[in-house]
């Protein structure tokens, strides 16, 4: 599985159920890179997408203990029900992207091996923090030239961990 997302100097990455800013190139960057693919997100997540609507031309997996019915919307209640899913639809783990929010990544990142992590050169104010990879872990394989947005500087790094994710077919 991939983790995606936008981190500050803290790995902050949101504050009060929102972002902790909007970069136009880093959504298109993301939106590209998930087309086609099964994404996993919580209903939080989900509800701080515009018009509230899931990722269009994707598989979208909610993990939620509410009971929602959206249309274009599958939704699960554990990691387990979610991993079963994957795995009874034969999806790889390679085409699986783990969107967010903080609970969401934490409770995944045993099945993650690559993190594509916008990194922004700044400290927000923030309460959602993605977990800490440590580098022993992890190694960065990738990162782009800075980018600017406005008057934020960010880069675009890829992290790939050193010993091989869960896979799906283990039980937790």
């Amino acid at each position: 599985m991939i983790a995606i997302a936008a981190v500050d100097k803290n790995l902050g990455i949101g504050n009060r159920g929102r972002t902790l800013v909007s970069i136009p190139q880093d959504r298109q960057r993301m939106l590209e890179e998930i087309r086609g693919k099964t994404v996993i997100l919580g209903r939080k997540t989900l509800e701080s997408l515009p018009q509230k609507q899931p990722f269009p031309l994707c598989r979208n997996i909610v993990l939620t203990r509410r009971n929602l019915q959206i249309h274009g919307v599958d939704t699960v209640h554990s990691v387990e029900e979610t991993l079963d899913l994957l795995r009874r639809e034969n999806i790889p783990s390679d085409r699986v992207y783990v969107l967010g929010g903080e609970s969401v990544y934490r409770e995944f990142m045993p099945w993650c091996d690559r993190l594509y992590l916008t990194e922004i050169d700044y400290a927000y104010q923030a309460d959602a923090h993605f977990p800490a990879f440590p580098p022993d872990d992890w190694e960065c394989t990738g990162e782009s030239e800075e980018q600017t947005c406005f008057d934020l500087i960010y880069v675009y790094r890829a992290y790939w961990k050193k010993t091989p994710a869960r896979s799906l077919e283990e039980n937790q």
